[in-house]
């Protein structure tokens, strides 16, 4: 695989230090998959084009301005230059404002991360950042301008180096308190016994990324490669969904593998003693008697 190539440059200063470094992508895009919109008639890429519906014409780029709506269906109209005189200037400096335990950053405003490498002549500064936030568990705050934003962002150290993640600012976030969940539910004991249980039975010491695979995409993958063969694709049809165990406490012990009595069901099988046979019932006694008594009489005869 090729080395990463760098989508930027940046300074991270604190204090007086300064650690001049470069960003690199985190992801692959190699690795996804993209589709375009192709004539069905003849497979031929389709072109985008902007159309005015109330003048029912195509408008050309040089007649495109852009415009921020205020109101419904109502426009104030900018030209680039102005949009570009109030965007915020391309600074490229990370000034770390304040450190804060990692601990204290909720996921909820991660956003997009960015590998940071050293750029020539800051190895050593940019060591002492990494392994400093490391001993003390802290991570950097700080903003960044680029492309004409200026971006939240968060300096945490990894193993080897730091990562530069984009944060989302407050106004962007949601609360939770606006999910609806209706009044408070009662819990009992024994069904928080048996989580507890659960949880503790698929506990992980680390986190491994690699067990895990998109199987979507490698089942896309695989049809495209059909049809680039001119194979013929036929799509099963997929399973009907299982029944669900509406009772907490039965889904709970069903997960666990124990049985309405508390006890596993290999348990319970051991345990369970011998099953005598079963009495016939008078009838069937009756007819077994009668078919016999012939049977008997024949051997009597002989």
């Amino acid at each position: 695989m090729a080395p990463p190539h760098s989508i930027g440059s940046a300074t991270i200063s604190f204090g007086l230090v300064s650690i001049p470094v470069k960003l690199f992508s985190t992801g692959q895009p190699a690795e996804s998959i993209s589709f375009r919109m192709v004539h069905k008639k003849c497979g031929t890429p389709l072109k985008q084009q902007y159309i005015c519906p109330k003048d029912a014409v195509t408008v050309e780029r040089d007649d495109i301005v852009k415009g921020y709506e205020y109101v419904k269906d109502q426009y104030v109209l900018f030209t680039p230059e102005e949009i570009k005189a109030v965007e915020e200037e391309a600074t490229r400096a990370i000034a770390i404002n304040e450190f804060l335990p990692a601990a204290k950053v909720d996921s909820i405003y991660y956003d997009k991360p960015y590998y940071l490498g050293p750029d020539k002549g800051a190895e050593r500064a940019y060591r002492l950042l990494s392994e400093a936030m490391t001993q003390t568990g802290v991570v950097g705050l700080a903003q960044y301008a680029s492309r004409g934003k200026l971006y939240l962002v968060m300096l945490r150290p990894v193993p080897g180096g730091l990562v530069m993640q984009q944060l989302r600012y407050a106004d962007e976030v949601r609360p939770f308190s606006e999910v609806p969940i209706p009044g408070k539910a009662e819990i009992k004991p024994e069904e928080l016994q048996l989580a507890l249980q659960l949880m503790k039975q698929n506990v992980k010491e680390d986190f491994p990324p690699e067990s895990y695979r998109d199987l979507a995409r490698e089942r896309m993958l695989e049809i495209i490669q059909k049809k680039v063969d001119g194979q013929e694709v036929v799509i099963a049809a997929g399973e009907e969904p299982k029944a669900q165990i509406i009772d907490l406490m039965q889904a709970l012990k069903a997960s666990l593998g124990v049985e309405a009595g508390g006890k596993p069901a290999e348990a319970v099988e051991a345990e369970a003693p011998a099953r005598k046979p079963a009495k016939p019932s008078p009838r069937t006694a009756t007819k077994s008697a009668e078919a016999a008594e012939p049977r008997a009489r024949k051997k009597a005869s002989r």
